[in-house]
């Protein structure tokens, strides 16, 4: 699994967090305190539960629906802002719970300039 120290060498990563599945934030490295702060990664860490929740109802229900397969469970997903994106992986979490560990890592998640960002480099690295 990525450390935070490792996504911050990501081209265009301006802040790395950890957080629970309840959005609590566990840890953070932020390189531009100005533009983002502890607050506002707690905010965002909210949101990513929040926005993983959603999809997780629409994509079970799609595949109950459709019949369709491998949309469920969410490992990991992006959001794209104007100036920024935020990039989240619960990818080891899903290897976990599909072995029945019932300790799970937290979340991670990269922030990312939109001009430098580079999304497959960023889920190549949270998937390792």
């Amino acid at each position: 699994m990525a450390t935070l120290d490792e996504l911050m060498g990501l081209p265009g990563a301006m802040a790395a967090f950890e957080f629970r599945g309840s959005g609590e934030l566990v840890d953070q490295r932020i390189a531009y305190p100005d533009r983002i702060t502890e607050t506002t990664l707690d905010l965002l860490a909210h949101m990513c539960v929040a926005n993983m929740s959603i999809a997780t109802m629409q994509t079970r229900g799609w595949e109950k629906m459709t019949a369709m397969k491998g949309f469920y469970p969410i490992q990991e997903f992006t959001l794209v802002g104007f100036d920024w994106s935020v990039v989240v992986s619960g990818f080891h979490r899903e290897q976990l719970k599909s072995q029945g560990k019932s300790s799970l890592p937290p979340f991670i998640g990269v922030v990312l300039s939109n001009e430098k960002a580079d999304y497959e480099a960023a889920f190549a690295m949270l998937e390792r």
